[in-house]
């Protein structure tokens, strides 16, 4: 069949008819040797010879048979990370095939109505009443077009090349179709491989939290894990995420870079800008740490914080008495020489300024809070209607105490978790957002950490993971950072996130269900195309809107398919003397067309759990994903009960369900 311009998997098996005619003979030569005029020694020979023949028929019946009988069938698949499964230097994506144009003519050809017909046929057939009655049929619900996969006929292990991650990764799918399964098989692995791991989950997913926590288990990495999670702020970690920069400006940078920037609004962002970097200079020289309660507590009054660093500096920089000078000019009647702009302010502030203007002053800090204070009050509040909205996102209710957290708060048992530390420690780190609850919310802090991040990768760049406290150089680690729902996620952070911070050992595997989320999200298609052109591997599920599949159809080249069609036709003899009264002619005429590798038909109609891959530069797979088994356990499943127990950090389940004690770590 090899050696045909045309398979042929879906004619009937008349092979079949052979191989039992050659079995025939053969026990007839070995029966009757004499109607066949063979001596012993040569109907020993003979009948070799033909059950040789008739094997090979029937195998080549049995393989049609198999093709067909699985062609239109579908099954889940699970199966357990075993050592022998892993390999070093690989990560396991599932099985699958190199997809080819032999792949594209037997789809071509399953999708004819004449050869589904012909199938339908011969699964009358008793020989393959045989096969199916030895075969387990898993009874799933038909979701797809299950010969998509199956026309590849024999599967073998797919893996990708842990090098290429760091050219990161792009999984598209529409709802409930196996992107968070998918996400809990890569997340395992790179869990075993002792690596960092960071899962960002917009929605709290909380089948996904238990993976991560089961396989951090099994891995014997429980102590290494931490959860941050909205939904359960009073058993999550904390983090605050303006309180490690590598220069000051970041302060501003992350809150300004959530502000609306169109129009009008651009504008008041950079003044906005000004006036929050203003506010972080002053307290980065207070020696006091950025926390969003703070900014949103000077933002709205900036008066203490201008008296506590004008004390500050009057003392390093002014003669002693200046205190009580200042007493004095609070205790007078009238303030001479002073702004209109500031002369409704409390007295203390008026009267530090009033003898700040008497001083020759070369301090930056110093001078941006005079000038803060001498804006124009409706020039303030506007400055102050553009940032308060973020602020009251980030510092209200449960979430205040999360995002701001107190230095040495003795009374909170909640660790902070820095990322440095983290990738320091080579941590693994679960980040549910609440998305479902409150979007707004969810999008503020998701974005604040990307910049956060982005801000550590800048610093793993220049100095590498030396540890300044005890000048030790950590080893270099891959950092692989898995973004569940990323639309929700992706702001003006992520796009250097994915262009520059590959160096830094960054690992990027984004999830997604069109692009169509993410380029409205961004609000520019130019954008969304270079956050598109950042990602070296692409995972496409099942899609239903067109402009996601062309993302991967429009890369895939035009191939050469075949067709077989007949034609017969009848003509009258003009021979009068001749004794043919008619011609008759029957033909099979072989014609190709340019069809696409891959068109966007077939990603519409892919089962859940499967996934065409683009690889190693552009090599097409068609894979089929498996359901990683869950490890023996004893967790709860709820997810209250679950951070509760990882809270604890003194008594854990082991991977075996027994209990075991744990030394709790800061």
């Amino acid at each position: 069949m090899r050696n045909y311009p045309l398979e042929g998997l879906l004619r009937t098996p008349v092979e079949l008819v052979t191989g039992c005619w050659a079995m025939s003979l053969a026990i007839a030569c070995l029966v009757f040797p004499s109607l066949f005029f063979l001596s012993p020694p040569w109907q020993y020979a003979a009948s070799g010879v033909l059950v040789l023949l008739a094997l090979r028929r029937m195998l080549q019946a049995y393989t049609l048979f198999r093709y067909q009988d699985q062609l239109f069938r579908q099954s889940l698949w699970s199966m357990e990370l075993t050592p022998r499964i892993l390999r070093p230097g690989r990560l396991f994506l599932g099985k699958g095939f190199r997809w080819t144009q032999k792949h594209t003519q037997r789809l071509k050809e399953a999708e004819s109505q004449k050869n589904r017909q012909s199938v339908q046929k011969n699964k009358k057939s008793i020989f393959r009443r045989l096969i199916q009655s030895n075969r387990k049929v898993d009874q799933v619900s038909h979701s797809g077009k299950p010969e998509i996969h199956n026309v590849g006929f024999k599967d073998s292990l797919v893996y990708m090349n842990l090098a290429d991650r760091v050219g990161h990764t792009l999984v598209l799918g529409t709802t409930r179709v196996g992107k968070t399964r998918l996400a809990e098989l890569l997340i395992q692995q790179d869990i075993h491989r002792n690596e960092v791991v960071i899962v960002f989950d917009p929605k709290g997913d909380k089948a996904l939290l238990h993976r991560v926590v089961v396989e951090a288990a099994a891995a014997n990495r429980l102590d290494d894990l931490q959860v941050f999670h909205l939904g359960y702020p009073d058993l999550s970690v904390r983090y605050n995420p303006i309180g490690r920069y590598s220069r000051i400006t970041e302060v501003a940078t992350r809150i300004a870079n959530q502000l609306p920037s169109e129009g009008d609004s651009a504008a008041f962002r950079e003044f906005a800008w000004r006036f929050v970097n203003v506010i972080a200079r002053a307290l980065a020289q207070l020696k006091i740490t950025p926390t969003y309660r703070l900014i949103r507590r000077y933002v709205n009054d900036i008066e203490p914080l201008f008296v506590d660093y004008a004390r500050v500096f009057l003392d390093r920089n002014a003669s002693k008495g200046w205190s009580k000078e200042i007493r004095q000019l609070e205790n007078a009647k009238s303030f001479a020489n002073v702004p209109s702009t500031i002369k409704n302010r409390e007295k203390k502030t008026i009267a530090h300024f009033q003898f700040l203007q008497n001083l020759e002053i070369s301090d930056p800090v110093m001078e941006g809070l005079l000038s803060a204070l001498k804006y124009d009050r409706t020039y303030f509040d506007k400055i102050v209607s553009s940032v308060g909205p973020l602020m009251e996102k980030l510092t209200t209710g449960a979430v205040a105490d999360l995002l701001s957290p107190t230095p040495n708060q003795d009374d909170d048992p909640r660790k902070n978790f820095d990322w440095l530390d983290l990738i320091r420690s080579t941590g693994i780190l679960y980040i549910g957002l609440d998305s479902l609850t409150d979007t707004a919310v969810a999008s503020a802090i998701g974005n604040s950490m990307f910049a956060d991040l982005l801000s550590v990768a800048g610093a793993i760049y220049r100095h590498g993971l030396s540890n300044p406290e005890d000048g030790t150089e950590e080893k270099p680690t891959a950092i692989n950072l898995h973004a569940d729902e990323f639309n929700e996620l992706i702001g003006d952070e992520f796009v250097p996130l994915l262009n520059k911070a590959g160096g830094a050992g960054f690992q990027v595997t984004a999830y997604t269900q069109t692009w169509s989320d993410v380029e409205a999200r961004i609000g520019n298609r130019a954008k969304s195309n270079q956050v598109a052109g950042n990602f070296n591997t692409l995972l496409m599920m099942r899609v239903r809107e067109l402009a996601t599949a062309e993302m991967l159809t429009n890369q895939l080249p035009q191939v050469s398919v075949s067709s077989l069609t007949g034609s017969s036709g009848v003509s009258d003899s003009t021979n009068a003397d001749s004794d043919v009264d008619f011609n008759s002619k029957n033909d099979d005429k072989l014609s190709k067309s340019q069809v696409p590798l891959v068109s966007p038909s077939e990603l519409f109609s892919l089962p859940k759990g499967h996934a065409f891959a683009l690889l190693e530069g552009g090599h097409l797979w068609k894979i089929h994903l498996p359901l990683a088994k869950v490890t023996n356990h004893q967790f709860p499943t709820d997810s209250r009960q679950l951070l509760e127990m990882i809270s604890k950090m003194d008594q854990v389940c082991s991977p075996t369900g027994s209990i075991q004690r744990r030394t709790q770590t800061d």
